[in-house]
């Protein structure tokens, strides 16, 4: 018997695939990826709530629509800040105490909004807010990532966007119930009741274990084989696990892992990605980057900020009808993130991209002609504007299903370990960036050329978008982290990497036989 039936035996009789692990859930695993990805609520509560408290906050600071837009857009622009420091704070204190780090520093911005007297010292609160929503936007991907077996990942690091989701949705109903008290009162509670969870968050990471792969960067490999124990099916898979971070760890440092690697601070980094990054590191800078860009490119953060303006421009006059209409948006976003998240393991990114995507072309042309019909009727049908509802709902239920998850699914898992704390910042920056931008522009931009205008903008972005995904981004689906990397490696180069990995995986079959 050869050394490769040797391993398909062992398959069988385990139900353990040696490079991708088996194929059922490990509750453990699956308890320390929610913990994490929870710190993602945050920034979903926020998009969700302040979209109905900007009204009022409107009203009773007397504030402008300049004044509005700085006030959304800044947490978005700012949490680039968190995004950037996010991957050198985690590759120095571990990805733990960087989410820890993330929830402290939310919960203070929170209060500060939340008891705010004034515009200024509300801005203030946005800004502090903004940087613990980057440092939570790149650690929870990561954390869970590395902690993730192959056959699951997808799903496990989707769930970011699944609490994301949660946040919207717990906006949206905190504003519709918060929205009959007196207007000095209801929008401190809607903005400051985001430090409840941020501190359920805090202490939440006391039953999360350090990632593995930070353990074996920092030379400490017994605890980090503790840990795969723990959130691996059998100690077979432990084992496997963690020869293979153990050579790519070696491998990305230039050196065997050992004690020495426990001064490893993310030295060297920023000069790998961005000053002589290899062909492989430009193609993984370009996808992580484009994809992040394209995710807000596409106005979906704006689209959920500005939702009642859009549609009190389009004849809804209520703000209790307004924040219904969040509530329905927000019940279709959640319905289709959870289906992606279950499903993306199975049909792989690539697909449910492009039809998000492509979907989202769709929908935001349909909301552009419904918009335009409102704008020149002065009776507003009734039938126009649930068109545009309904165009809305799809638009945000086709992000739910590519875009949403996806990005941070594929940000946290192409880059090489030492690469891929402060490269997923630097793509998370970029997502950051282009979200405040979008998000402070999206009301001067229509006014000038119409809400319908903006949509059929936003449509061609997509478009692009679609074309970029199907070209540049290759599919990852039940590949580890360490074979990922071949995927972006030059051809004959990935030929070699595959024929020592072959011959690595019959040594160990045969010493296990």
């Amino acid at each position: 018997m050869d050394a490769n039936e040797m391993e398909s035996q062992q398959q069988r009789t385990t139900g353990y695939d040696f490079g991708h692990g088996s194929t059922g859930l490990n509750k453990y695993t699956l308890l320390c990826a929610l913990l994490a990805s929870k710190n993602s609520i945050l920034l979903g509560y926020d998009i969700g709530v302040m979209s109905g408290a900007v009204l009022f906050i409107r009203e009773n600071l007397k504030i402008t629509s300049v004044q509005v837009e700085i006030l959304v857009g800044s947490l978005n622009v700012l949490s680039l800040i968190g995004s950037l420091a996010s991957g050198k704070t985690s590759d120095c204190i571990g990805r733990r105490y960087t989410i820890v780090l993330a929830a402290a520093t939310f919960l203070i911005g929170a209060l500060l909004m939340g008891l705010a007297p004034s515009f200024p010292l509300l801005l203030v609160g946005r800004i502090v807010a903004g940087i613990g929503v980057g440092y939570s936007l790149m650690i929870s991907p990561v954390y869970t990532a590395e902690i993730s077996p192959a056959m699951k990942r997808g799903f496990l690091t989707s769930l970011p966007e699944v609490f994301i989701v949660i946040g919207i949705l717990l906006g949206y109903i905190v504003n519709y119930s918060l929205s009959g008290l007196p207007q000095n009162v209801n929008w401190r509670l809607m903005l400051g009741l985001a430090a409840i969870p941020a501190i359920a968050i805090g202490f939440g990471v006391a039953a999360m274990p350090e990632s593995p792969r930070w353990l074996v960067m920092k030379g400490r490999t017994e605890e980090a084989k503790r840990v795969l124990i723990k959130v691996s099916n059998s100690s077979q898979e432990a084992e496997f696990r963690l020869i293979e971070i153990t050579k790519a760890a070696a491998m990305d440092l230039g050196q065997a892992t050992s004690s020495s690697n426990s001064i490893w601070r993310g030295q060297g980094v920023w000069r790998e990605l961005l000053l002589s990054p290899s062909r492989p590191v430009r193609r993984i800078l370009v996808a992580a980057i484009g994809i992040n860009f394209f995710m807000q490119a596409s106005g979906n953060d704006a689209v959920i900020y500005y939702c009642p303006e859009v549609f009190k421009a389009a004849g809804i006059q209520s703000k209790r009808q307004l924040f219904g209409v969040n509530v329905i948006m927000g019940v279709a976003k959640a319905s289709f993130v959870f289906i992606s998240a279950l499903y993306l393991d199975r049909f792989g990114r690539r697909p449910l991209l492009l039809i998000g995507s492509v979907g989202m072309a769709v929908s935001l042309a349909v909301l552009g002609m419904g918009s335009k019909f409102l704008q020149h009727s002065e009776t507003k049908p009734l039938w126009a504007i649930i068109v545009c509802i309904v165009a809305v709902c799809a638009d945000v239920s086709f992000f739910s299903i590519g875009l949403g998850p996806i990005t941070w699914v594929y940000s946290s898992e192409i880059f090489p370990l030492r690469l891929r704390a402060q490269g997923t910042g630097l793509a998370i920056s970029v997502n950051r960036l282009v979200s405040g931008v979008v998000s402070m522009t999206f009301l001067t931009i229509s006014n000038k050329i119409t809400f319908g205008g903006m949509f059929f903008v936003l449509s061609g972005i997509m478009v692009v978008g679609t074309a970029f995904f199907y070209f540049c981004l290759p599919e990852t689906k039940n590949k580890s982290l360490e074979e990922v990397w071949a995927l972006f490696e030059d051809k004959h180069k990935k030929d070699d990497g595959e024929k020592g990995n072959a011959n690595e995986r019959n040594v160990i079959a045969i010493s296990r036989s």
